[in-house]
């Protein structure tokens, strides 16, 4: 399969007509017909079912679809960070985390690591929280993570970078947003929400909450859901500080419990380049010299 025909079975797709797939893409329409036939026959399949003039998606032909317009994304995204480094750069470091906020000085860190290695570039990447799939198969070089969260994975070298706190979020008119200092006992009549692919500390925290504090709960998806329920005044819930992020309509305050987040940056201990070293410690100094909210 060839990027031609992956736009060519996109086209269709979105048509779902290889007359106008052909006109849009500028080719002819036995041209067209031609390259798909010749995926199905390679992929052991039929994408498109043709009856008479019309076409209509197989099951196998939907889920291909649906997939290939995440590779399309990829591949291209791929493709332009390729152009960009070409030619400027001897090197590349992909460092991941879930959130632009778990590590809110890479944009200065980067700043300054440039000054020290012009001829290598940092390029961000963003993954679902607690996903080590690319990092363990080296796609990405550093990435943000709980100390331990790796297991017993061998090679894995563990940076502490800083403690992250547990906060409360609310509405910005709650009233407990006048507490410096919350308390489990502050929670008493209120809906926690819970779940969401929490991280194990914090789990263990809401679980104490609602069997000591007597509070209702209901589960929510992820962070984003929780969010969207906290401004709607559905409840409440506990986050790690390392995804705090000023947003209009949220209040953050600390919650008074003695977990905290031992925040790390993971490298392969075979990774051996000076610029990998020299990056972690410029993040760990940038956060060493801040005594602002975590």
């Amino acid at each position: 399969m060839d990027t031609d025909q992956i736009e060519y079975v996109i086209e269709v797709r979105r048509t779902m007509s290889m007359n106008k797939a052909a006109e849009s893409l500028g080719v002819s329409q036995p041209t067209l017909s031609y390259q798909i036939k010749k995926l199905e026959t390679e992929l052991g399949f039929n994408i498109f079912s043709r009856e008479g003039r019309g076409i209509t998606l197989t099951p196998a032909g939907e889920q291909f679809c649906n997939s290939l317009f995440g590779i399309r994304l990829e591949l291209r995204k791929t493709i332009e960070h390729c152009q960009n480094i070409s030619g400027r750069f001897a090197d590349n470091i992909t460092v991941g985390l879930p959130e632009r906020s778990v590590l809110r000085f890479l944009p200065e860190a980067i700043r300054l690591f440039s000054k020290e290695f012009p001829k290598v570039s940092v390029t961000p990447m963003f993954n679902p929280y607690g996903d080590f799939g690319q990092f363990l198969s080296g796609s990405i070089d550093i990435i943000f993570s709980e100390r331990g969260a790796l297991g017993k994975n061998a090679g894995i070298q563990e940076h502490h970078i800083y403690d992250s706190n547990i906060y409360l979020i609310t509405r910005d008119d709650d009233p407990l947003t006048r507490l410096e200092l919350i308390h489990e006992r502050d929670l008493q009549g209120r809906a926690l929400m819970v779940g969401g692919g929490s991280p194990p500390i914090l789990r263990d925290v809401q679980k104490r909450v609602i069997a000591q504090s007597g509070v209702e709960y209901f589960n929510s998806n992820d962070h984003d859901t929780t969010l969207v329920n906290v401004a709607s005044g559905k409840g409440v819930c506990l986050s790690p500080g390392f995804l705090m992020q000023e947003e209009q309509g949220f209040k953050w305050n600390r919650f008074d419990c003695p977990e905290r987040f031992d925040c790390v940056l993971c490298t392969k201990a075979n990774d051996t380049r000076d610029s990998v070293r020299r990056l972690v410690e410029i993040i760990a100094d940038l956060y060493a010299k801040y005594d602002g909210p975590l």
